[in-house]
C-alpha cells in the first residue's frame, strides 16, 4: 500500500520560513509521473502550489514564485516544500499528492499539514 506522509507544518510569523516534507512508503518516488504540494484555505477550493516531475521540471503558482520552492530526494523518498517570505494568505492544510504512471490526474494524496502564518 502506498503512503504520502506530510510533516513540517506549524505556526509562524509573517516573513518567517517553513520547510514541509513528504515521506513515501510502498513505492519509490521515482515511479510517479510528478509529485506536487496542494492547499486548501478554510472556504476555499484546493489549489496546486507546486509540482515536480521525474525528470526535475518544476511548475508553481504565481502566487508563491520567487518565494516557496519544490524539490525532491529520491535517495530519502522524499519531496520538499521550502517556504519563505511567508504571508498570512499562505495560511492553509497542505497536501502532497502523486500522479502515477496511468493517471491523468494526481491520485495518491497525504492526510495534509497545517500551515498558519501570524501577522
Amino acid at each position: 500500500q502506498v503512503q504520502l506522509v506530510e510533516s513540517g507544518g506549524g505556526l509562524v510569523q509573517a516573513g518567517g520560513s517553513l520547510r514541509l516534507s513528504c515521506v513515501a512508503s510502498g513505492s519509490s518516488i521515482f515511479s510517479f509521473n510528478s509529485m506536487g504540494w496542494y492547499r486548501q484555505a478554510p472556504g476555499k477550493q484546493r489549489e496546486l502550489v507546486a509540482d515536480i516531475t521525474r525528470s526535475g521540471s518544476t511548475n508553481y503558482a504565481p502566487s508563491v514564485k520567487g518565494r516557496f520552492t519544490i524539490s525532491r530526494d529520491n535517495a530519502k523518498n522524499t519531496v520538499y516544500l521550502q517556504m519563505n517570505s511567508l504571508k498570512p494568505e499562505d495560511t492553509a492544510v497542505y497536501y502532497c499528492a502523486a500522479r502515477r504512471v496511468f493517471a491523468n490526474a494526481y491520485d495518491l494524496w497525504g492526510q495534509g499539514t497545517q500551515v498558519t502564518v501570524s501577522l
